[in-house]
């Protein structure tokens, strides 16, 4: 008689040691130094940085240095080796991040983006000190074409465009795009597949655009939402979130979130509805579930409508 087959036990996960601010922190092989920085409590900002996604290295808010080597090094990619000696908070490190946070905050419209006055509180960041902000001035040329402002032409493929409403699930407000690739990752080849977008133009005319820049309804976009759930800064947004900041009523501190189970199929989803006034406003997934790791499709994330649907009369 044949023995019952064993499963084999799991290979243990190698500890790498590393030190973080003159302390020492252990994580699993392959671990980023961001991984590790968390792991140590180390706050450390980031905005193209996804935890669904590979890393792509756009915005460099999160560079740290390190021992030994000649640049800074951005912590969500940079993966840990023992006896590496990070150093998260030198002069030098500061100074990076505000600049950073200056260049962004001059050229683009943060104000959804959440953490961003904490960071620029705590960097001592002043976007005014590059001039008067992009956004303001390229306004202006929208409302006043015969009115030029010299200089403004190298960001006015993504400040100068209005926002692009051309369907009723989702926004585009690119003025507050900082060209992360996080939407272009999660509708290309890392999650969806659709490739309904992608970067066009280069340099300062570069711009997220779908092909031939044809509205969504007419694109690839199988309108999933999922680069909707990864945009750091609110560039594309919910409709129903930007009518309600439109409106002056969007208020997250009296939402709450609620975890169920999608039941448009048999997948098993998980939905995080967020309520607001008795009604939700916007659906998301957690990162963390085994089965979407955030991702949805165009029913879990914007079916919910038919919850709160009631007729003119008042009858359901």
């Amino acid at each position: 008689m044949n023995a019952p087959y064993m499963a084999p036990a799991d290979t243990p996960v190698r500890q790498v040691t590393i030190t973080i601010d003159g302390e020492e922190v252990s994580v699993p092989e392959g671990s980023t130094i961001l991984t590790a920085c968390n792991e140590a409590g180390k706050d450390t900002p980031t905005l193209c940085y996804g935890d669904t996604l590979t890393p792509k290295n756009a915005c460099r808010v999160c560079m740290v240095e390190l021992k030994g080597s000649r640049v800074l090094v951005p912590s969500c990619s940079r993966k840990v080796q023992p006896g590496m000696e990070v150093m998260t908070d030198t002069e030098r490190v500061r100074h990076s991040r505000r600049l950073v946070l200056e260049l962004l905050g001059s050229s683009v419209d943060l104000s959804t983006t959440p953490r961003i006055p904490e960071w620029m509180e705590r960097y001592n960041a002043d976007p005014d000190r590059y001039g008067e902000r992009a956004g303001e001035s390229l306004r202006r040329d929208v409302h006043d074409p015969g009115e030029h402002h010299a200089g403004n032409g190298s960001i006015a493929a993504t400040m100068a465009q209005p926002d692009k409403i051309d369907n009723d699930l989702y926004v585009r407000e690119y003025d507050k795009c900082i060209l992360c690739y996080k939407c272009v990752d999660a509708c290309g080849p890392q999650w969806q597949n659709s490739f309904a977008i992608q970067i066009a133009g280069r340099g300062f005319d570069a711009q997220i655009s779908t092909e031939f820049a044809v509205e969504l309804p007419d694109s690839a976009c199988v309108f999933c939402g999922n680069c909707v759930e990864v945009c750091p800064t609110g560039a594309l947004s919910f409709k129903t979130e930007y009518d309600m900041r439109a409106a002056g009523t969007w208020d997250e501190s009296q939402q709450t979130t609620t975890t169920t189970v999608c039941t448009y199929c048999g997948v098993g989803c998980n939905l995080e509805l967020h309520v607001q006034d008795n009604k939700i406003v916007k659906v998301t997934s957690p990162h963390d579930h085994s089965v979407s790791h955030g991702n949805l499709c165009i029913k879990g994330r914007f079916g919910y409508a038919h919850v709160q649907s009631r007729e003119k009369d008042g009858s359901s």
